[in-house]
């Protein structure tokens, strides 16, 4: 193992989390750096990064922007509302119904689709909005990991280990990760409704919200279904997903050009892509291929098996419960991106197969980061909204909440991976 390659990756992730606004120049720096001492051969720079991924999240995060403009997700959310009888199930709906939009849509952006009904709900009961924006900001991170397109962390899984959409449904003849985390979902709803025992008010709903556009919706839909469809051929290209999502994204965006007869939105869309996070996963990529030559990755796979001995059920669970913890604090972005090298090692070294692995790193890691609000940008995302109204949360307001959510959603996950992927 090169010394150099670990301190220098040591350096890289104490820089990111000590300077989180900076972390995607922290990773392009320390990308430079791997090919600079040699160990990214420039020949083999552009192999080391997973176009597919990188494709992927930018065609899906523009056409989302798309589909937010049209206000169909407002317009859904009232359909609803409509159904609940009091704020304790309004809490209930609203928290499920943002986990199966961001099953398919990303985190953040479902809490920018969604926050903005619990607020104006909020204000029409006199309530105050934190603990229902909370609750809908962990769900979206718990459904996030239920499907391919649903999270940068589920991308990054399809792509490293070559699983295809309906991978996450069924695999191998058995259910795959998506039931795993439905029924953590499930196992969340006595939480909320304990959680809101008290919130007993008629709910009133907001004013209709006119949907502008359906073709967005239509869109979004079809980047599902052609992913699908992809995942039937055989031999396709790496890049296949990523081409799908991106031309799906052009498509409306010349739409949006015809129809609007201004490149506006299709300008706001562009702008909407999150490109430091595609930056920041784009060096990590090389970073992560610079430790691999170095000899990094095989280390620490053979420190963990030395740590877990050779019981599969040991090993499982540190990974799972380790990934919780670490989550907890760190973006769980880079960490599954060095922890996937890793999973592969230990299944290699364990002689066993790395689903299990991968199901526990991807349950732990994305369900973990709902315990603390700096454990997900999610969170972030909904407890800066909160402080534009108004509302400071502390991070005790959030623990109460993502806390047991966190730990019922993990625990049913973990036992369900177990018993079906042993």
């Amino acid at each position: 193992m090169s010394v150099l390659a670990l301190v220098l990756f040591i350096l890289t992730y104490c820089l990111m989390i000590a300077l989180p606004k900076y972390r995607p120049w922290v990773a392009l720096g320390s990308a430079a750096l791997y090919v600079a001492l040699g160990f990214v051969p420039l020949g083999t720079l552009a192999a080391a990064v997973d176009w597919n991924v990188l494709m992927m999240l930018a065609g899906t995060m523009g056409t989302v922007s798309l589909f937010i403009g049209s206000m169909m997700p407002n317009r859904m959310a009232e359909v609803l509302l409509a159904k609940t009888p009091n704020v304790m199930w309004v809490a209930v709906a609203m928290s499920l119904f943002a986990g199966v939009v961001s099953a398919f849509v990303d985190n953040v952006a479902t809490v920018l689709m969604l926050a903005p009904v619990g607020l104006a709900i909020a204000a029409k009961l006199d309530m105050s909005p934190v603990p229902l924006l909370i609750s809908i900001a962990v769900s979206s991170n718990l459904q996030g990991a239920a499907t391919l397109v649903g999270d940068t962390t589920s991308i990054m899984l399809g792509g490293y280990a070559g699983m295809d959409f309906l991978d996450f449904f069924f695999m191998d003849g058995r259910f795959s990760i998506f039931w795993a985390v439905e029924l953590g979902a499930v196992a969340t709803v006595p939480i909320i409704l304990w959680l809101f025992r008290d919130q007993r008010e008629p709910v009133s709903i907001p004013d209709r919200t006119e949907v502008t556009d359906y073709v967005p919706t239509v869109l979004l839909l079809g980047t599902v279904v052609l992913l699908i469809a992809a995942s039937f051929i055989p031999g396709k290209p790496a890049v296949t997903n990523g081409l799908i999502c991106l031309g799906v994204f052009a498509v409306g965006a010349v739409y949006s050009r015809l129809r609007e007869k201004t490149w506006h939105n299709v300008k706001t869309a562009l702008l909407e892509i999150d490109y430091q996070t595609l930056i920041l996963l784009a060096g990590l990529f090389v970073v992560i291929e610079g430790i691999t030559r170095g000899g990094v990755i095989d280390a620490i796979a053979a420190l963990f098996v030395r740590v877990g001995g050779s019981n599969l059920f040991v090993m499982y669970s540190i990974i799972v419960w380790g990934s919780v913890l670490f989550s907890a604090f760190v973006d769980n972005i880079p960490y599954v991106a060095t922890m996937l090298p890793v999973v592969s090692g230990i299944a290699v070294t364990m002689d066993c197969s790395p689903i299990l692995l991968y199901f526990g790193l991807l349950t732990g890691a994305t369900l973990g980061g709902n315990i603390t609000p700096i454990g997900a940008s999610a969170n972030i995302t909904t407890i800066g909204m909160l402080r534009r109204q108004g509302y400071e949360v502390s991070t005790r307001d959030f623990m109460r909440i993502g806390v047991p959510f966190t730990l019922a959603a993990v625990l049913t996950g973990y036992l369900f991976c177990w018993f079906v992927w042993r």
